[in-house]
């Protein structure tokens, strides 16, 4: 990774297979949920749990949902494996008992252990015969191997384009003769030590690892419609101790990134600017927060609790001291965004798109436009059936971005599953990598 956090080449990969005989290709793509299945999304404010099933139409049904207050969870990453513990069964049991079924792994999103979106170019030899599907599974179980040798566990590897012989931009091989194949592989990976530390805390509630999804990519195919996705869309996923941002061209996810800032931050400075308990600062902000100022707020008083103060001891001030807390630090986050779109350059496309539970302040659609350059809505997932109305905001994208994702939307042509061969079964991906490994 660059300064800024983008994706970067890595060297060049040689690699050699000796000659097989050619083969049909044989596709095993994640195949779609045939009976209830269930996500799960750990997040710095909240953790939600949805067992969702898929309809006969291929529409998502939820039947349970559950969400609490997030403990033990600092920027996307657990940081008190008991809390977060605790926290999650209470999540998942709320979800089992409205679904009236039993969880035995879920789909987890991952937006800790210092996620990172890079590109990998790989060259792999095949002398003359056809590509088949083993080339391509060789090719990115050779970008799993590099970023397990960094220490880091591989989320998302989508060949972006192929390249045979001299004959670029292929989107699928598979049949064709050439004496060496190159792929551009997209990789999303993360810390294998942060992600030994989620399995061990599922572990602990008898849960395990069903599948692994970027958080920013998940909200995207919750909030992005198809145009946005072929034409260059950015989405912001603009949560309570994180942003994530995810960058979707051509149908396909080409960057991502979180940022260490979101509402929590926005909270803290409520608090410590104006001296007050941190519970009463999240309501001023939920309350009255606001990034678009108004004549009004000048002589809007609010009336406010001073840290360790008698209740009787209160303090009164406008509302303008509230919203000139709120504006400086969204200001800095779309500014941070501005710089990682600008270094993208064209693939970033030019429109945004805003969700998560941050976004919902008065007037951040507009800051965005003002400070990005770029024009901007806000992005509201789409209901399933099923799912009440208390969970269809912006705040729940994610989630319902795991459930389609772990329902077989939102895959690349070219994504297929690396573990329909190992022995043994089809075991979570994330558990075998990891166990093998330790």
């Amino acid at each position: 990774m660059n300064a800024v956090g983008l994706p970067r080449d890595l060297d060049e990969i040689p690699l050699s297979l000796p000659d097989e005989p050619v083969a049909r290709p044989r596709r095993h793509f994640v195949p779609r949920q045939t009976g209830p299945f269930g996500v799960l999304d750990i997040g710095s404010s909240k953790i939600v749990c949805l067992i969702a099933r898929v309809e006969s139409d291929g529409s998502f049904r939820i039947l349970g949902t559950g969400w609490q207050r997030s403990e033990g969870v600092r920027a996307g990453g657990i940081v008190d494996i008991e809390r977060a513990e605790r926290v999650i069964r209470a999540a998942v049991g709320l979800a089992e008992e409205q679904a009236g079924t039993h969880l035995r792994s879920v789909t987890v999103n991952v937006s800790g252990g210092q996620p990172e979106s890079r590109l990998l170019n790989i060259h792999w030899a095949v002398n003359g015969r056809a590509v088949t599907e083993q080339d391509v599974r060789r090719v990115l179980l050779e970008g799993r191997g590099r970023a397990a040798a960094e220490g880091r566990h591989i989320v998302h590897a989508v060949p972006l384009s192929f390249s045979a012989d001299d004959t670029a931009g292929v989107d699928d091989p598979r049949g064709l003769y050439c004496d060496n194949l190159a792929a551009r592989v997209h990789v999303v990976d993360a810390q294998q030590t942060a992600l030994r530390t989620l399995e061990a805390c599922l572990q602990r509630g008898g849960l395990g690892i069903a599948g692994l999804a970027s958080a920013p990519m998940a909200a995207g195919i919750a909030t992005l419609v198809e145009d946005e996705k072929m034409l260059g869309a950015t989405v912001l996923d603009m949560g309570g101790g994180t942003t994530g941002m995810a960058v979707f061209a051509d149908g396909q996810l080409l960057h991502t990134a979180v940022l260490p800032v979101g509402g929590q931050h926005v909270t803290q400075d409520i608090a410590r600017m104006l001296s007050a308990p941190l519970t009463q600062a999240e309501r001023l902000k939920t309350l009255y927060g606001s990034v678009q100022p108004s004549p009004d707020d000048e002589r809007e008083m609010l009336t406010i609790r001073q840290v360790g103060e008698p209740e009787h001891a209160i303090l009164k001030v406008p509302r303008q001291a509230v919203v000139g807390i709120i504006i400086p630090r969204l200001e800095e986050t779309f500014e941070m965004v501005r710089e990682r779109l600008d270094a993208l350059g064209t693939i970033a496309g030019n429109r945004v798109v805003l969700t998560g539970g941050a976004s919902q302040l008065q007037g951040v659609r507009e800051l965005a436009s003002s400070v990005l350059g770029r024009p901007v809505r806000l992005g509201r997932p789409a209901m399933p059936r099923g799912l009440p109305e208390t969970a269809a905001g912006p705040g729940f994208a994610t989630a319902l971005g795991l459930v389609a994702w772990a329902g077989g939307d939102g895959r690349s042509p070219m994504d297929l599953d690396l573990d329909s061969e190992r022995p043994g079964g089809m075991l979570p991906r994330i558990i075998n990598f990891l166990r093998e490994r330790m």
